[in-house]
């Protein structure tokens, strides 16, 4: 500290007293010599103190893992209008195959002096994938917000809607159409959300006075294509109700089941989960487990603000409800 004082002192040309009152919020320095002193931290590559970090450049960094899937463009739309409510600019980064990582955004924002960063998905939710990053930010106090379940292990404030209560709601959904060969498309094993929609699936089951066959659940990677791989796996088992993670993974249990000479939903039913743009517009419209997108995105930025600001927010875990919504792709389970 006595050699950041004096460092910064020197490129300024003033006191070592000056610089701690300004990094300290103390008044009895002119604007001019604060803004001297600032601009010295960030030259030297000094981290600001954390009363004085909503002082940068008033920049969030958005950290999104795909655009394809629309459940982010759609997080990205709410954080980035409840961001520049409060005269905050969001920097997004968005993840590409082979291309930069969470940690290379990371450390790039860190550059930009950023006033806090919120991960919409991520690395976060994955239990055997590298976390440095996230523990550099904590580190350096970069207020954090997550958006999705999280490992166990990152003290950070989190925002999630309730995966349990999803599949709760679909199962139900299922089982009421008569449906009782009912499979999971989840994501891969490691995903936390995937991990708590399966314990609830077996819960499920069980509740119903059976079980949830380990050949009943399929992984995919989080796409179109991974969906319809995992459904007709499925299929070939005789399963004729798919709950699956996401709406895209949904869409590609609906191909599935049409490459399988079935139709949706007479011969196989299908429930998605987010409800995120053009489901009502698919062929069938999907039924999906609608994400409370506006609530969640701008629960999120009130807690960065909150720290930014330098309010102690309770570094757990948010759980939102989520909501069924019924559309054309369930429906009875054909009689066998």
């Amino acid at each position: 500290m006595t050699r950041r004082l004096a460092q910064v002192a020197k490129k300024v040309g003033v006191s070592e007293a000056t610089v701690s009152r300004v990094l300290n919020g103390k008044p009895g320095v002119s604007e001019a010599t604060r803004q001297s002193v600032l601009s010295a931290l960030d030259v030297l590559g000094y981290e600001r103190p954390t009363q004085l970090r909503g002082e940068r450049a008033r920049l969030v960094g958005l950290v999104l893992p795909e655009l394809q899937n629309p459940i982010f463009p759609a997080f990205a739309e709410v954080i980035g209008g409840a961001l520049a409510q409060q005269g905050l600019t969001p920097v997004l980064c968005t993840q590409t195959k082979g291309g930069v990582s969470e940690a290379d955004y990371v450390e790039l924002l860190l550059q930009q002096q950023v006033s806090g960063v919120v991960f919409a998905g991520g690395l976060f939710a994955q239990a055997v994938a590298p976390h440095d990053h996230y523990r550099l930010l904590a580190e350096r106090n970069i207020p954090v917000v997550l958006i999705n379940a999280s490992i166990a292990g990152l003290d950070f404030p989190c925002i999630a809607c309730d995966d349990a209560v999803a599949v709760e709601q679909s199962w139900r959904h299922l089982a009421s159409l008569g449906h009782e060969r009912i499979g999971l498309v989840l994501g891969p094993s490691d995903h936390i959300p995937s991990r708590r929609k399966l314990a609830a699936a077996r819960e499920a089951a069980e509740a119903a006075g059976g079980t949830l066959p380990d050949a009943y659940v399929e992984r995919a990677m989080f796409s179109l294509e991974g969906g319809q791989a995992a459904a007709t796996r499925l299929l070939d088992r005789g399963i004729t109700g798919i709950i699956c993670a996401s709406d895209p993974l949904a869409l590609g249990a609906v191909r599935a089941a049409r490459r399988h000479g079935h139709h949706v939903p007479h011969d196989v039913s299908v429930v998605g989960y987010d409800d995120s743009a053009f489901m009502t517009c698919t062929e069938p419209p999907l039924t999906t487990v609608r994400q409370p997108i506006e609530a969640m995105g701008r629960a999120a930025v009130d807690l960065l603000c909150a720290q930014i600001q330098g309010t102690e927010v309770p570094h757990s875990e948010l759980l939102f409800e989520p909501e069924l919504v019924v559309r054309g792709s369930t429906a009875q389970a054909a009689a066998r």
